[in-house]
Formats: C-alpha cells, structure tokens, sequence
C-alpha cells in the first residue's frame, strides 16, 4: 500500500513546566466566606425564565440530596480549564455529589493542574510547530495508570495514581477526589481526540478497555436516577451520547428511571445535549432545564444556591 500508519516512535517531548500555559492554579476559584447570605439575592431574582429554572434546578438537587437519591455530574473539559474544580470537590466531599463523569481531555486538564499547576496550552502556538500534545509527563504517566485501569475503570486507575502522589495541587483534583472519597469519576474516551493518543505510550486496548469499565459503572449510576439529578456541563457531544446510551442500558434491564430532573448548563445549547439530556430522558413524568451562561459564571452561581440551601 501508499500509506502506511505512522508510528510514533522518536516523538519528541518537553516538560510540562518548560511549557508555557493559559491556565493557572493560582486562577482557580476559592470556596466563599462562611456566613455569607445568598439567600436574599435568590429571592430578589424575577420568577420568570431562567432564574425560575436555575431555582427549580437548586431545588431538585437539594431534595435529592435531603431524600439520599443520585445527583451526578457529567463534564467537558472546559469545567476544569475555567478553575471550578474546587467547587465541585468539596460537592462531593459533602455528599451532594454522588458522581461526576468526564470525556478523556478531562482527565489531561485535572492531572495537569495536579501535577504542575497549569494546564490549557496555546494550541496555536504550539501546532504550526508540531509541538501541541508534546508534554512529556502527561503522556507518559497518564498512560501507564491507564494501563492499570482494565479492571477497577480508568478514573480510578488515574485518580489512585493522582491520590497516591505527591503532587504539589493533587486537592485540586476531581479524579483524586473520587478516589479519597470512594465516590465514582467515570471517563469516557474517544480514541485519537486526546493527546495522550499520540504518545508512543498509548495503549489503546488498554484504554479501551479501561473506558468499557467507566461505562458500565455510570450506566450503574444512572441506573439510579429515580428521583434524582442529573446535569450537562459543557459537554456538547461525548457525554449526551453516553448518558444516552446508558439510559437505554439501564432501562432494558429493569431499572426504573422516569421521574428524574435533567439539566444542561453551556454558553451555547447544541443540538445533543437539549435532544439527548434535556428533552427525551425525560418525556413522560421527568423534568429537563437548560441554564445557558459561562462556566465560571453559571456553576459559582449554582454552587452558592446550593451552599445556600443546604
């Protein structure tokens, strides 16, 4: 044949903290003051719209969380870029949280800013050169927990080598989190979209496989779901396909989940998530909201209703 697969054999590598980032640990956001009221800036809000959703979507997760019922996360990489991590940490800590599910950039973005501080490189920088992806440590440490993780899931895998660490910024990370609090943070790969996919130590079986595991233990998840919560962040494609899927799965086999609340929050409303999360989840007896607004608006916002509530 013409083509032949390029093997990545020779690639050439950096260290993470040569590399120059758009994101830094020191830019994350910080947990709010004790004792500071949120309530009266609820209650000034008009009923109307999207602050009468963003307060149905409060209540929702306040009352599953009163009656012990599922609220799980599912997230684009984009939750961790923008330095909100702290925020959903210490929801899982409190046991709001029952499970936060990422696509496979998430895991690169969490361990980053565990293990330097600084994540979000300037792809445009970077491409024309041919160095985008390049980070030595990413590639290479990521992969071998991955490999670990055919049989306790690739989250746990990375989040028991991110918990087990020294890491300078291991409490700012959400697969850590799921680790220390035996709480599940799935991960959901798309083979050849994450840089980890063209270092040579990319084991694809191996992460396939890790990945099949993730899946099956949040279809457990959304098993779960009667009478819970479960929202959309910032993920307009891998996630809304899987929650899909694992709806379905779990459907089929028994599992009752009609009366639950589904949320999506982006800056845009794509297709698949109002279709896949939104809307057909719950048609019948369930309840879909879209909360449109940036990320690191929107989820401190929701955060402090929440902290507010509780």
């Amino acid at each position: 044949m013409k083509f032949k697969p390029l093997s990545s054999k020779g690639l050439r590598t950096y260290s993470i903290k040569d590399r120059k980032s758009k994101v830094k640990v020191e830019d994350f956001a910080s947990l709010p003051p004790a004792g500071l009221s949120f309530n009266d800036f609820l209650e000034s809000l008009p009923n109307i719209l999207a602050a009468k959703d963003l307060k149905s979507v409060v209540s929702a997760v306040l009352t599953a969380h009163k009656n012990k019922k599922t609220v799980a996360l599912g997230i684009g990489a984009h939750v961790i870029k923008v330095g909100l991590s702290p925020l959903i940490i210490d929801l899982m800590e409190r046991g709001v949280v029952s499970s936060v599910a990422m696509n496979g950039a998430g895991v690169v973005h969490d361990f980053e800013v565990a293990f330097a501080g600084v994540t979000s490189e300037d792809v445009d920088k970077e491409l024309g050169a041919g160095a985008f992806g390049m980070a030595e440590e990413t590639g290479r440490l990521l992969n071998r927990a991955i490999k670990r993780g055919a049989k306790t899931g690739l989250g746990r895998a990375v989040g028991e080598m991110i918990g087990k660490s020294n890491f300078p910024n291991r409490d700012k990370s959400i697969l850590a989190a799921g680790f220390r609090f035996d709480i599940p943070v799935t991960v959901h790969v798309a083979l050849g979209t994450d840089i980890l996919h063209i270092h040579p130590s990319m084991d694809g079986a191996a992460t396939g496989a890790a990945s099949l595991y993730d899946f099956k233990l949040f279809a457990s998840v959304v098993a779960s779901l009667e009478g819970g919560v479960y929202i959309n962040i910032g993920s307009a494609v891998i996630m809304p396909e899987v929650f899909l899927k694992a709806l379905t799965l779990a459907r089929n086999l028994g599992h009752r989940v009609e009366e639950f609340t589904t949320v999506n929050m982006d800056f845009l409303q794509h297709y698949r998530p109002l279709t896949n999360v939104v809307r057909r989840p719950t048609l019948g007896k369930g309840a879909g909201y879209r909360l449109t607004g940036h990320h690191e608006i929107m989820v401190p916002l929701l955060y402090a209703a929440i902290m507010e509530g509780l």
